[in-house]
């Protein structure tokens, strides 16, 4: 596998739209997000059509191509980051040339829909890629991208050095309407964490994969597909539509998905991040539908990570060393 260069202060990061336009339909957004990224000391470099905005996804499959395969044969760009998730990347991996990203290897970021962009980097370029913030999702944050995120970026992408995860103290998953701009109103209400949930005790080191639920499913039998025998497995649950979680019926059916091509069965760990837009009730009969599936495996099963659709999240490398323990209640991302 291909690791690629730390970041550094002065780099400079290019910007991609794989999916949805968003950057282009939020321009208040990305400006806040390219403020953030300069104020810890990167310059930000849009692709040609990263800004564009046509329908559910940002442009042509073509211009979407040529846009990640700008930002990886341009000397300047350092790292690459996608402005926003959406439901389209799946679009774009018969055309991508692998091995022109495998011969200008950087860090490739972004969460939600991009995970069949890190499996095929991963697969074809053996490039290590990495699940965390979007540009204008987490960097665009009012008034400032949140502390823990931002931290765990900067470890995870400067640092590459990130260790015991401790979980945040709040978080929030509130929607304020960005096409009304409330989002510049005020900072979003934020939640007493209250940490770390086991559904199954037990210990397990490994590397780690996974991803989004229904984004991973659109790789299910294709050649995209990396076997997760004897790794550690994340799932992040995203929503139905804005500020709503995925329709519980879907979130069983994609489950079953998962299940039947044996996912659970061939896995070591896994890591399911915090749900985004339930109610409790709700939250926990999504809890208890993930249970059905893992009832009676042998690993640990580690609830309510910070990672994916709430907010703050994580950073994490695909295929690090990562190790989770419920007899002293940790998650841990070793190298």
């Amino acid at each position: 596998m291909i690791i690629p260069a730390k970041l550094k202060k002065g780099d400079n990061i290019g910007i991609i739209s794989p999916s949805l336009g968003g950057a282009g339909i939020f321009p208040h957004r990305y400006e806040k997000a390219v403020e953030s990224l300069n104020k810890i000391g990167l310059n930000v470099k849009p692709a040609k059509n990263s800004l564009k905005s046509s329908g559910y996804v940002s442009s042509s499959i073509q211009d979407r191509v040529d846009d990640i395969h700008e930002m990886f044969s341009d000397p300047s760009v350092s790292a690459i980051i996608c402005s926003i998730g959406g439901n389209h990347s799946n679009q774009l991996l018969h055309y991508l040339d692998y091995d022109l990203i495998a011969k200008n290897p950087k860090p490739f970021i972004g969460y939600s829909d991009i995970t069949v962009l890190h499996y095929a980097l991963l697969k074809f370029a053996n490039l290590q890629t990495f699940y965390g913030p979007c540009l204008i999702t987490q960097f665009g944050e009012y008034p400032n991208v949140l502390d823990f995120t931002l931290d765990h970026f900067v470890k995870a992408l400067f640092d590459r050095e990130i260790g015991t995860i401790t979980p945040s103290k709040f978080y929030t998953d509130e929607l304020l309407d960005w096409t009304l701009k409330l989002d510049q109103s005020r900072a979003r209400t934020m939640t007493i964490n209250k940490g770390y949930e086991w559904a199954n005790p037990g210990y397990a080191k490994g590397k780690i994969i996974g991803g989004c639920l229904g984004s991973l499913n659109h790789l299910l039998g294709t050649k995209y597909w990396i076997d997760p025998t004897n790794m550690i497995f994340f799932l992040d649950i995203p929503e139905s539509e804005p500020g709503m979680g995925m329709k519980i019926p879907d979130v069983d059916a994609y489950l079953t998905d998962l299940d039947n091509c044996g996912v659970f069965s061939v896995i070591s760990g896994l890591i399911v991040g915090r749900l985004y837009g339930y109610t409790e009730d709700e939250k926990q009969l999504v809890k208890s539908i993930i249970r059905r599936f893992i009832q009676d495996k042998p690993y640990p099963v580690l609830f309510d990570v910070d990672l994916g659709h709430t907010d703050p999240m994580i950073t994490i490398p695909y295929m690090a060393q990562v190790e989770i323990n419920s007899a002293n209640n940790s998650f841990s991302i070793l190298n």
